[in-house]
């Protein structure tokens, strides 16, 4: 009955409230309108017990935010929801525990969220550069959260495209700098390309350059195709022009096809 009772209150508030649907939580609400890092931070110092800070920012309408269900052997499945059409916002959540951020997610705002009795504190009217900003500083923290960056590249705001370019940049953790690149292959924009190109031009770190061939696979119109093919005929490196080839491959292009025929009529 209480499950019920708190599904029905949760779909009748605006998402700018808290989350559509929203089970066994503690919820109390605040606001960012005065700044999201000091309302944040406030809440952290304030939370020595496990506890959820979520907010919501509009979404790039990508169809990886889903929900997870459990199978009945408890193993991990996930996308429970497909969209056919991608939401337009994406849920932040992080994991508060002992005064420091655990664990950070981004969700559809149509997962069932089941807060297991915990505080979950919901910050309304947050501007989506400041939670870009945000996330940034997890992502470039001594140990950083990976899970920053995918976070970072659901919002639907050049922010998030400029600071997946900074870490790129950054000259920091390869994880990070891979996990970026890759973000950026799935956003598109001249920006993207740009970055994605200068990485594999100044950065001889293989997870990164395998992280780019996948990147210049996934951007949109298939405007990394020319690069992909110059790779894998011209790369000195003899791992980064199979990357290229295996992206090649996977992409199904007609240009990687002519590609192909050309290298086996030799």
């Amino acid at each position: 009955m209480m499950r019920a009772a708190w599904m029905v209150l949760a779909a009748a508030l605006p998402l700018a409230a808290q989350p559509e649907l929203l089970v066994n939580a503690k919820v109390d609400t605040h606001h960012a309108a005065q700044g999201l890092d000091g309302e944040f931070q406030a809440l952290v110092s304030a939370t020595p017990q496990p506890a959820w800070i979520a907010y919501s920012v509009p979404s790039t309408g990508t169809a990886a935010l889903g929900c997870e269900f459990v199978s009945r052997d408890g193993a991990w499945w996930s996308n429970g929801t497909v969209h056919l059409e991608p939401p337009g916002h994406a849920l932040i959540l992080f994991r508060v525990a002992a005064g420091a951020v655990e664990r950070i997610r981004a969700l559809s705002p149509d997962c069932e969220i089941d807060a297991g009795q915990a505080p979950f504190h919901w910050i309304a009217d947050v501007a989506p550069a400041q939670s870009v900003a945000l996330l940034a500083a997890f992502a470039t923290r001594e140990s950083p959260l990976l899970a920053a960056v995918s976070a970072i590249a659901v919002h639907g705001d050049p922010a998030a495209t400029d600071a997946l370019v900074s870490l790129v940049q950054s000259g920091k953790d390869a994880k990070v700098r891979a996990q970026a690149v890759r973000e950026l292959g799935h956003r598109g924009g001249a920006q993207a390309v740009a970055a994605i190109g200068a990485a594999l031009d100044k950065d001889s770190d293989p997870g990164l350059q395998r992280a780019a061939c996948a990147a210049l696979q996934s951007l949109p119109g298939g405007v990394g195709i020319p690069r992909l093919i110059q790779l894998a005929r011209e790369a000195r490196n003899r791992e980064l022009r199979r990357q290229a080839m295996t992206s090649l491959q996977n992409s199904h292009d007609p240009r990687a096809l002519v590609f192909f025929e050309e290298v086996l009529a030799k």
